[in-house]
């Protein structure tokens, strides 16, 4: 595969779920697809053990540089289908009126990208998120939550294959979610998370770190229906370093229309599509995503 064909790909579709976006080593996306969460992302269940299931589908198309340049790359093109289960444990414990809880996501992805007549396609588990949470409670409609993810490079990885389904680095992410969620009327989600990235040793590069959000804005209309849209909104804030180092920092922006169904028994179903709008040394393209929570 060409050195430039790689480099310009080389990290947008090494991983693409947990829950923190680990910014942007040759110019590529992160752990952490933008925009998965929506509604009631900052809501934590009651105590007891919680099981999510996250589904999607990521197409790229294009390339873009600084200030959204296009970066003419012959028929290129990303597609990333995943598939997420996500463990929650809900305790009776509570810190600092917080109710403690843990999770963990284990990833499986199936990636192809293509470009200039070439191609490389690649599958398996991805690396591994584990995280604390605590969760609160202040009104029966608004809910937040505080955590500290961590990512394990645990997924496999080959520096000469972009497809590769691991980062081979650690990442730390600290979040906060908020969720106003009525039965009738507004109902606003947003949530916020920071960018911590360690080196990769095989490529001695650590990618910058970012700050990003993930939004929703919608409208119950009663039986646990919302209508309505969101997206995410992504900023590098701190130049990568080392030899695979991005040319610029990366931005983005991105928004679609979205749709939630939840009941009284903890059932949880979020559908979202949504493009890429505006975008700086980033794939653009288009996503949809599925959420789950099943209760025990």
């Amino acid at each position: 595969m060409a050195t430039k064909f790689r480099q310009l790909i080389y990290a947008i579709t090494l991983s693409l779920l947990g829950t923190s976006a680990m910014a942007t080593e040759n110019g590529g996306v992160g752990l952490y697809p933008d925009g998965l969460d929506s509604y009631l992302s900052g809501a934590l269940p009651p105590p007891g053990f919680h099981t999510a299931f996250y589904a999607g589908h990521v197409h790229y198309t294009e390339l873009r540089g600084n200030h959204g340049a296009l970066l003419p790359i012959p028929g290129f093109k990303a597609n990333v289908n995943f598939f997420a289960p996500r463990a929650l444990w809900v305790t009776e414990k509570q810190i600092f009126g917080g109710q403690l809880a843990f999770h963990m996501v284990a990833p499986i992805l199936d990636v192809t990208l293509k470009g200039k007549g070439q191609s490389s396609r690649s599958k398996g588990i991805g690396d591994i998120t584990v995280g604390s949470v605590l969760g609160y409670h202040p009104t029966p409609n608004l809910d937040y939550v505080i955590g500290l993810d961590t990512y394990a490079p645990t997924g496999r990885y080959d520096r000469q294959d972009p497809a590769s389904v691991g980062k081979n680095h650690w990442g730390l992410q600290p979040a906060l979610a908020l969720s106003y969620s009525p039965a009738y009327g507004i109902n606003a989600d947003l949530k916020v998370m920071y960018d911590i990235n360690f080196r990769n040793r095989a490529t001695n590069t650590t990618s910058g770190q970012a700050i990003h959000a993930d939004y929703a804005l919608g409208w119950g209309v009663g039986n646990g229906l919302v209508l309505g849209g969101g997206g995410y909104v992504f900023q590098q804030i701190t130049n990568d370093h080392g030899p695979n180092s991005a040319q610029g920092k990366e931005s983005g922006f991105g928004f679609g229309p979205s749709v939630r169904y939840a009941n009284n028994k903890g059932w949880l179903l979020a559908l979202k599509w949504q493009k890429d709008i505006a975008v700086s040394n980033r794939p653009a393209g288009s996503q949809i995503f599925l959420k789950a929570v099943v209760p025990f």
